[in-house]
Order: structure tokens, then C-alpha cells, then sequence
């Protein structure tokens, strides 16, 4: 798999290629809360960070998915859930991981997430994955996550479990 990296500067240019494999991904997904335009808030906000990064996934000039986050701020945390007080250092937020369908359980995905990490130099790394999807946070668990509590960041969305991993520095994926 070809890789692409992207920072907060080229966060225009990849914006369509971000919402048009957010809608492969969710295609057969009714709920509002994943429609496009939902979604392109979220990759607004996120992309508007100084520190943003992505990185892109290909396969022969077709995309596999991506990957991207950006640092909280100091004492920065997950909407709907109180950062556990025993989580001390700096912690980048993976804000979103997807996958083509095609391309799901191929490890495309834990290439995507190893990738963008291979970059960060926080302390520790945190997402959220939606609760009704067990395997998923599995994944996540034999990647390193806990799970650190749940939140529900606004009505209509669905409840996340909130995990962390930590990372180590001068080998940030700790392997």
C-alpha cells in the first residue's frame, strides 16, 4: 500500500477525497448522524488545527482509506467524558480511522493508524469507537487500547467507548 501524507496545510486539497470514502464507508448506513454533511463539520473542525496530520492509503491509484487526529490541548479531552485523572502527559486525539469496505480486514487499517502515529511524539494516543461495535474495540485492545469509560458527545450521536494506548518515545508505536 502506497501512503500519502497530509498536514493542516493541504487540508482543503484532500477534503473531498475524505468525504467521499467517508460515504463508501457508511453507504448502507440510514442514521443522520453519518451523513456527509454531518461528517464534513467534523472534518472541518478536526483539518482546522494547526497540528492536524492524515495519511491516505492506494492501491493502484485507488484510495484504501486514511487515518488522522491532531494533539488535545494541555487537559484537552473527548466531549461527554472527564479526562480520568490519572492520565498525565500529552495526548493526540485519532480522531478518525476508516477503511474502503473492500479493504476491510486486510490489516490496511492497523498499516493506516501505525503510520500516522509513526509521526506523533505525544504521550499517549486516544480515540473513540462507537459501543455497538464490539470487534472494533477488540481491534483496538489487541492494539494496545484500554478502555478508559463511554461517552456521548451530543443527542443524537451514538454512545463511543473512549480508549487510550500509550506511546513511547523513540519508538512511538512501543514495539
Amino acid at each position: 500500500m502506497d501512503l500519502k501524507r497530509y498536514t493542516h496545510a493541504d487540508a482543503q486539497d484532500v477534503r473531498s477525497l475524505l468525504l467521499d470514502i467517508h460515504d463508501e464507508a457508511y453507504t448502507d448506513d440510514p442514521n443522520p448522524f453519518h451523513s456527509r454533511e454531518r461528517f464534513s463539520y467534523y472534518v472541518d473542525l478536526w483539518s482546522s488545527r494547526e497540528d492536524w496530520q492524515c495519511v491516505s492509503g492506494w492501491e493502484e491509484d485507488d484510495p484504501v482509506g486514511y487515518a488522522y487526529g491532531s494533539m488535545f490541548k494541555p487537559g484537552g479531552w473527548w466531549k461527554g467524558h472527564r479526562r480520568p485523572s490519572d492520565l498525565r502527559g500529552s495526548v493526540f486525539a485519532l480522531s478518525e480511522l476508516m477503511v474502503v469496505p473492500k479493504w476491510r480486514r486486510t490489516g490496511r487499517a492497523q498499516q493506516l493508524h501505525d503510520a500516522l502515529l509513526d509521526k506523533v511524539t505525544a504521550d499517549m494516543v486516544s480515540l473513540q469507537v462507537e459501543a455497538e461495535h464490539p470487534r472494533v474495540q477488540a481491534l483496538y485492545e489487541r492494539w494496545g487500547y484500554s478502555k478508559v469509560g463511554e461517552s456521548k458527545p451530543h443527542d443524537d450521536s451514538p454512545l463511543y467507548a473512549v480508549m487510550v494506548r500509550k506511546l513511547w518515545k523513540g519508538n512511538p508505536l512501543g514495539v
